[in-house]
């Protein structure tokens, strides 16, 4: 990946099971575009539930979130579940992220063949681009597995619909539920950047007030 990322003069970021000692993780290492290794992050949120058993599978990761920077801008990335939840994309862009990303593999669900999470999947992003101005891009597979378990089998369709979206949250490309797509968009970072300062939303923060989100249970943390 380093060779084909200074072959081309494009960025890429790599998702890889990482075996490191007796721990392993779902990680991403972020390669720039003259083929230089600007390191690791480590999922955060690991899920647990029918289909998706990564709980005793994957340890949490440890390197906090992180941003990259690279030869176009400033990066963030997180990965699959970590995109519900906004404090991720947050962090990220305190950071100074100029662009999110989340590589994800998300699909149906094995215990209700009736719940298709895919529009509440965007929808949750569109906000993270939206609340943070930032352009936000998520990369989604298509296809089926279906594996045998002491259960029986269980299958996924995995439902793609990868899309990239615009610093208000709009949708500037989008892929559908079938087909492996390019999806390609341009933006002007520096005009971004001045319009997210001139909104407001990181002026008027006021981190004293949000102590409660380093509980789990709501109650003020002690000091």
């Amino acid at each position: 990946m380093q060779k084909l990322a200074k072959e081309l003069g494009v960025v890429i970021p790599v998702s890889f099971f990482e075996e490191a000692n007796n721990a392993h993780y779902n990680s991403v290492a972020v390669v720039d575009a003259d083929g230089t290794d600007l390191g690791l992050y480590r999922k955060s949120h690991i899920p647990d539930g029918p289909g998706y058993q990564e709980k005793f599978y994957f340890n949490p990761g440890d390197t906090g979130f992180k941003v990259f920077q690279t030869k176009f801008a400033t990066i963030g990335i997180a990965i699959c579940w970590d995109q519900w939840f906004p404090e991720a994309a947050r962090a990220m862009v305190l950071q100074g992220a100029e662009i999110l990303f989340y590589p994800t593999a998300i699909g149906s669900e094995p215990q209700d063949q009736g719940l298709d999470s895919r529009d509440h999947w965007k929808r949750v992003m569109q906000g993270h681009a939206g609340a943070n101005l930032v352009p936000l891009v998520a990369s989604n597979r298509i296809g089926k597995e279906i594996i045998e378990t002491e259960h029986g089998k269980s299958e996924i369709t995995f439902y793609g619909n990868s899309f990239i979206a615009g610093p208000t949250g709009e949708i500037i490309s989008a892929a559908d539920d079938k087909e492996e797509a390019l999806l390609l968009a341009e933006f002007d970072l520096d005009k971004i950047k001045s319009k997210r300062k001139g909104w407001g939303v990181f002026r008027d923060r006021r981190p004293e007030l949000y102590k409660v989100l380093l509980t789990l249970d709501g109650n003020s943390p002690t000091v």
